[in-house]
């Protein structure tokens, strides 16, 4: 797909437009992550403003580009389907999250381990358009966001973390390198990190602020309503409904628990005795299949192996390891 080009973000949609670069840096390094920030960045601006003349430019535009990108690519299941769309943005950030902790954990500080976290903030942030995040996302999210500016205000004061957990507020972050004018370059980012194999390099984003928005359950089908209408009374028709045409799925999986070899309730099969799985056991089973194969995208055999691993002893046992 060319190059996307959107009118500019009007002030009062400054916190949109961290998800906007966001999704510019990863166009080219992964363009489906691009497509669900740009939709998580839609969503958002529509609870701000959707009645200025700039900021429905910048709307319809986006719904153009999200249209056009989901025909282009109806052959892409992470883009078609949330599930798989899901597991793959998830991946991503778990990833970056993952590589951030362990540098951080070994003590070694730098503007790179700064973006890291600062970046996966953002895709944990972009997994909302999923509906609400589990527990393990939404946790993972506000350390990072926490990590990142702590680290980030100890470099600045020449001082030295404390690696490992710790606690904070991930507010002031963007505001403070906005004054500095540090931008990726500024930062010394101007190359990404060298990170173990399989994960992915990071884009040289701009770390300028982290934005509070609030859990919701968005669906895909956002229309564009006129000033002082309600948008559910617009009709289907309509360019912008037409944009998002498959309805919202759920992501409610169960929290993995201690379990004995045949979990409570699930009724053991007399075919090769196999139990029997209950509906949210065989999503999870699948998450953990597509996770696989999106860890695969990346060559990163030892996720793969794990993932797959999990999801065949959930189906074997009915317990999710």
């Amino acid at each position: 797909m060319s190059a996307v080009n959107l009118p500019p973000c009007p002030p009062q949609l400054k916190q949109v437009q961290h998800y906007l670069k966001l999704a510019s840096d990863y166009d080219k390094r992964e363009p489906v992550v691009s497509y669900w920030a740009r939709l998580y960045g839609l969503q958002t601006a529509l609870k701000i403003d959707r009645k200025s003349p700039e900021a429905r430019a910048l709307l319809t535009s986006l719904m153009d580009y999200l249209e056009s990108f989901k025909r282009e690519h109806s052959d892409n299941e992470s883009v078609t389907s949330d599930v798989a769309g899901q597991a793959l943005v998830e991946n991503v950030a778990h990833k970056l999250f993952i590589w951030a902790d362990g540098e951080d954990r070994a003590a070694r500080f730098n503007k790179n381990v700064v973006k890291v976290f600062y970046t996966a903030g953002l895709i944990f942030d972009v997994c909302e358009v999923f509906g609400e995040l589990t527990e393990e996302v939404a946790a993972q999210r506000k350390y990072a966001k926490w990590k990142a500016t702590y680290i980030h205000n100890c470099l600045k004061n020449g001082e030295t973390p404390i690696p490992g957990p710790m606690g904070g507020e991930d507010e002031g972050l963007g505001e403070d390198l906005d004054k500095e004018g540090e931008g990726a370059v500024g930062l010394g980012w101007s190359q990404p990190p060298q990170p173990h194999p399989g994960l992915p390099s990071v884009p040289n984003s701009d770390p300028a602020g982290l934005p509070s928005v609030s859990s919701s359950s968005p669906t895909h089908g956002i229309p564009l309503a006129p000033s002082g209408s309600d948008s559910r009374s617009q009709p289907q028709n309509t360019p912008a409904a037409a944009a998002f045409p498959h309805p919202p799925v759920p992501h409610s999986f169960p929290t993995p628990a201690a379990a004995p070899v045949i979990a409570p309730g699930v009724v053991p099969s007399t075919e090769g005795n196999l139990p029997k799985l209950s509906p949210d056991m065989i999503t999870k089973a699948q998450k953990y299949c597509r996770w696989a194969v999106s860890a695969l995208d990346y060559e990163d055999s030892k996720t793969a192996m794990s993932n797959l691993q999990k999801a065949v002893n959930l189906l074997s046992t009915g317990q999710d390891s």
